[in-house]
C-alpha cells in the first residue's frame, strides 16, 4: 500500500510545485514525463534489475573503502579521538565514541583532493559530459543549464563554474534550475560525512547517497521548470556544451588546491554548525516559554520548539511521500529541521532514530535518507546565490530574485526522490538492508 502511496506522491508534489508556480499558463510537458521517467526507469534499474543491484552494491562498497582510507590520515592526527564507535587502535584503546569534528568533517578533505584527481585525469569532465547529454537531448532544456546541473551530481557550488562562459546570459528560468540543483543534490565530498554518520546503522547508505543524488538532479530539473518555468529562449537552447575548467598543471598541485579548498568547506559547515545550532537554540528557549503558558491555559499540548513545529508543516508531505503514519511525526521532524539545521543535524537524528529502535518501519529510515540528501536549507541559500552571483556580479538582482523559488524547488525535488524511492522498496531486498 505504502509502495502506491509514493507513487501517487510523485505526482502531488508536481501539482505543488505547479500551483506554486510563477506562470501556470506555461508547462514544459515534455521535461515533465522524460524527467518523471527517467526517475523510474533508474530507480528501477538500481533497485529491482539484477544487474543494477550489483552495480548499486559496486558503488556502495567502494564508496567505504575510500572511505576506510580517508580516515588513515584523521587517525594518525587524532589518534583516539578519530576512533569510530566500539573501535580499537592496535594499542587496544577504545572509542571515545562519536566525535563529528574529529572523525566525520577531516574525511572531506581527502574526498576534495580525490575529486581534484579525477578531474584533472579526465574522468569527472566525462561522466559530468555524459549526463549533461542525456539531459540536453531527452529534456530539451539549454546545454548549459544542463551541464551545470551534471556537474552537481558530483560536486558543489563550484558546479557553475563550469557554465562560467555563459553563466552572465542565462535566463532566470536557467538559474532557477542550476540553483536548484545545487541545493537538491549532495556533492561527493560531503557524501562521504553523511556515510560516516550512518554506515554502522544502514550498511548500504553509500550507495543509497549516489543513487539519490543522481535522482535528485533529475527531479530539481522538473520541480524548477514547474515553479519557474522558461518564458524566454536560452542561448544554449538543445546545444551540447564542454565543460569550462582551468586544469591545474600537474597532479600534485591538483592535490593541493583541493584540499585547501576542502580545509574552507570544513571551516564553513563548523561556522554554520556553531552559528545556527546557537541561533535555533535561542529560538526556542524564546518561542517555549511562550508555548508552555499558551498549552496551559488551552490546554492543548503542542511541541513549540522549532523542529516541533517546522515537523507540524513537513507533516502531510512525509504521508506523502509515503512514510508509514507510525513513523511520520519523527519522520518530519528531521525534514523540518534541516531547513534551518542542514542536513548534517537531520542525518544525526536520524541516526539517533536508527540505533535507538525508534523507527517502527524499515521503509522509513530509507524514504528519509533520500528525502534529506541535499543541501536544501536557508544556510546553502545564502551560499548558492552568493557564490554564483560572485562568479556574474551583474546578474545579482536576477540571481536573488528567483532564489527562495529555488530553495522551493529543491526542496519538493528532495521529496520527490524520497517519494521514487518509496515507490521502489522492497522490505526483502538487500539494498533496503539496515
Amino acid at each position: 500500500m505504502y509502495n502506491i502511496v509514493s507513487f501517487a506522491g510523485i505526482f502531488i508534489l508536481m501539482a505543488v510545485a505547479w500551483l506554486l508556480s510563477a506562470n501556470r499558463k506555461v508547462v514544459n510537458w515534455r521535461v515533465i514525463i522524460w524527467g518523471t521517467a527517467l526517475q523510474l526507469i533508474l530507480a528501477l534499474f538500481i533497485f529491482h534489475v539484477p544487474a543494477g543491484s550489483k552495480i548499486f552494491l559496486f558503488v556502495n562498497d567502494a564508496v567505504v573503502r575510500v572511505l576506510d582510507s580517508a580516515t588513515a590520515g584523521v587517525r594518525f592526527l587524532f589518534g583516539r579521538l578519530a576512533l569510530p564507535p566500539g573501535a580499537k587502535n592496535e594499542m587496544g584503546e577504545e572509542s571515545l565514541g562519536f566525535i563529528l569534528a574529529f572523525q566525520a568533517l577531516p574525511t572531506i578533505i581527502f574526498f576534495a583532493s580525490l575529486m581534484g584527481i579525477l578531474y584533472y585525469i579526465g574522468v569527472m569532465p566525462r561522466l559530468i559530459k555524459m549526463f549533461s547529454k542525456a539531459f540536453t537531448r531527452l529534456m530539451k532544456i539549454s546545454g548549459a543549464e544542463s551541464l551545470s546541473v551534471s556537474s552537481n551530481i558530483f560536486v558543489g557550488v563550484e558546479a557553475n563554474m563550469t557554465v562560467l562562459p555563459y553563466l552572465g546570459k542565462m535566463t532566470k528560468s536557467e538559474f532557477c534550475t542550476i540553483l536548484a540543483a545545487g541545493m537538491s543534490t549532495t556533492a561527493s565530498n560531503v557524501l562521504a560525512l553523511y556515510v560516516f554518520i550512518l554506515q554502522k546503522n544502514f550498511p548500504t547508505i553509500a550507495g543509497h547517497l549516489v543513487s539519490a543524488s543522481v535522482l535528485s538532479a533529475v527531479a530539481a530539473i522538473v520541480m524548477s521548470k514547474l515553479i519557474m518555468p522558461e518564458t524566454e529562449k536560452p542561448e544554449t537552447l538543445g546545444l551540447d556544451i564542454t565543460p569550462y575548467y582551468q586544469k591545474e598543471s600537474s597532479v600534485m598541485e591538483a592535490i593541493i588546491a583541493n584540499a585547501h579548498e576542502g580545509v574552507k568547506m570544513v571551516a564553513g559547515i563548523i561556522a554554520l554548525l556553531l552559528a545556527f545550532l546557537g541561533i535555533v537554540a535561542l529560538i526556542d528557549f524564546l518561542v517555549g516559554s511562550i508555548g508552555i503558558r499558551l498549552n496551559g491555559i488551552t490546554g492543548i499540548q503542542v511541541d513549540w520548539t522549532l523542529k516541533g513545529l517546522l515537523g507540524y508543516l513537513c507533516y502531510p508531505f512525509t504521508l506523502i511521500i509515503g512514510v508509514p503514519p507510525s513513523d511520520a511525526f519523527e519522520i518530519a521532524r528531521i525534514i523540518g529541521e534541516r531547513a534551518v539545521l542542514t542536513e548534517v543535524k537531520s542525518y544525526q537524528d536520524l541516526n539517533v532514530l536508527l540505533s535507538s529502535g525508534a523507527l517502527k518501519d524499515p521503509r522509513s529510515a530509507v524514504v528519509a535518507a533520500y528525502a534529506l540528501n541535499g543541501f536544501a536549507h536557508f544556510a546553502s541559500l545564502a551560499i548558492f546565490v552568493g557564490g554564483t552571483a560572485a562568479l556574474v556580479p551583474k546578474r545579482t538582482a536576477d540571481l536573488s530574485a528567483v532564489g527562495l523559488r529555488a530553495l522551493l524547488a529543491a526542496t519538493l525535488a528532495c521529496l520527490m526522490t524520497a517519494a521514487v524511492a518509496g515507490t521502489f522498496f522492497t522490505g526483502e531486498s538487500i539494498l533496503f538492508g539496515k
